[in-house]
């Protein structure tokens, strides 16, 4: 039985013509035990399927389990069997480190021993051990995001979702978390997490789903989408050159503009290609050439880097203002 499972899951906020779809007709599910990364801009629906998921906001339609538990019918349920770590600040800012992950443990009926056991491990994993007993109020930004994390993996939940759980948090730290989270797989815990960073998913994603505006685009695990892009990625500025023109080179399958001229281009073919493919250039100032990663895929399914939507005035982003105004 998988731990979660989405069955055409739609997700509109507001009422038509203003509503915004933000999941839109999603189906996926996620082994026991593995770590299943979501990667896409704010905005493109992560967070929307996390929140259905966690029982904090009903789908529009379709159909949800987690840890064979119905999303829908059995709300209760589910929170019994979830972690939760949100994006957002939760914490109670007058309250110290430990208090609130005492308050956590009371709330999931965690045992007086394993509440003094486990706050101990945490506090220590996320490099609190010394300020446990400060107020929260005194934290820095990145020590309340490692008291959230300590307060989601508190109760050794059956299935663990982290939006964005790196967010804000040193190099250090990261790696260390990034230790916890894969002993969690050998554990059998189910992680599914939501992410900004490719080498985050490259490292620790058994699977990853590139999601953009409410769809998935591509599923499968982070080397089998690579090979599938396969060919080889040149990276260029050429300020004499357009983005028509590079499309018209030889072996070329696909170009997008980074910037003035910038490029990021798939060659179909292996290394072999280039020298053919340089000689139609007249002038570069730079070039770089590289296998496949990550980011070269989710460009080549969305047309934009991760996290060039948040900047940009167009539509899509107006729509996710729309969403958040909705929520």
């Amino acid at each position: 039985m998988p731990a979660v499972r989405v069955d055409d899951a739609r997700k509109v906020y507001g009422d038509p013509p203003e509503g915004v779809v933000a999941v839109d007709g999603v189906s996926f599910s996620v082994d026991e035990g593995e770590v299943f990364g979501l990667l896409g801009p704010n905005g493109a629906g992560k967070t929307s399927l996390i929140r259905i998921l966690s029982t904090l906001t009903e789908a529009t339609s379709g159909r949800a389990e987690v840890a064979g538990v119905d999303v829908g019918e059995d709300p209760r349920g589910v929170r019994e069997r979830i972690g939760l770590v949100f994006q957002e600040p939760s914490l109670d800012n007058l309250l110290t480190g430990r208090e609130n992950l005492e308050l956590s443990a009371a709330l999931y009926d965690v045992s007086r021993r394993q509440t003094r056991e486990r706050i101990d491990e945490l506090l220590d994993l996320m490099d609190l051990a010394g300020r446990g007993d400060d107020p929260v109020k005194q934290y820095s930004g990145g020590m309340k995001r490692r008291l959230e994390i300590a307060r989601g993996l508190l109760h050794d939940p059956e299935v663990l979702f982290l939006d964005e759980p790196t967010l804000g948090l040193d190099p250090q730290t990261r790696e260390r978390l990034w230790a916890y989270i894969r002993s969690l797989r050998e554990e059998g815990t189910t992680v599914l997490m939501t992410t900004h960073y490719m080498d985050e998913a490259d490292a620790l994603c058994d699977r990853v789903a590139v999601i953009d505006q409410g769809q998935i685009q591509a599923l499968d695990d982070p080397e089998a989408l690579k090979r599938e892009l396969g060919g080889t990625v040149v990276h260029l500025r050429a300020l004499g050159t357009s983005e028509d023109e590079l499309a018209q080179a030889p072996g070329v399958e696909d170009v997008q503009a980074e910037g003035e001229g910038t490029f990021v281009v798939q060659l179909a073919g292996e290394v072999a290609q280039l020298p053919a493919f340089l000689r139609t250039l007249d002038e570069v100032d730079h070039l770089e050439v590289t296998t496949p990663t990550l980011q070269d895929v989710f460009l080549s399914l969305t047309g934009r880097h991760l996290r060039q939507g948040e900047a940009e005035g167009d539509g899509w982003t107006e729509d996710y203002q729309r969403m958040k105004r909705a929520e």
